[in-house]
């Protein structure tokens, strides 16, 4: 599956999980309830996955976690924040950047409208 197709997938979940709780929770409970709704169709997915650093010859154990890994090749970033800073899509780049993935999703759950949350974030380094 590509990653535009698991993109589809995801964002097809999460507004079931948006229309379903609607804004406000904390982060955690999106991410629970969004891992279900994948896990439930079979797509493998990793949650608060370790994402290491590697710099020149030496790998870095820094505490870096990826939200949700998808089926290893989409990265999702997930919030419930009242607005998605710079900060934020930089999270994201440098997490496809030190994982070689090509697409990431941010999530923002607290929104009025799902998809004014959604915002798609590709590595423009490969």
């Amino acid at each position: 599956m590509t990653e535009n197709e698991l993109s589809r997938i995801v964002y097809d979940a999460g507004l079931k999980v948006h229309k379903s709780l609607g804004p406000g929770l904390l982060e955690s409970a999106y991410e629970q309830c969004l891992f279900y709704e994948l896990t439930k169709q079979g797509i493998f997915v990793e949650r608060q996955k370790p994402m290491p650093l590697h710099y020149e010859e030496i790998v870095l154990d820094s505490g870096f976690r990826v939200d949700m890994m998808v089926e290893n090749s989409l990265i999702l970033e997930i919030k419930a924040c009242e607005e998605v800073s710079n900060l934020h899509f930089a999270q994201l780049l440098t997490y496809l950047k030190l994982s070689g993935c090509k697409l990431g999703l941010l999530i923002n759950f607290n929104t009025f409208l799902f998809k004014n949350g959604v915002r798609r974030v590709i590595n423009g380094t490969l």
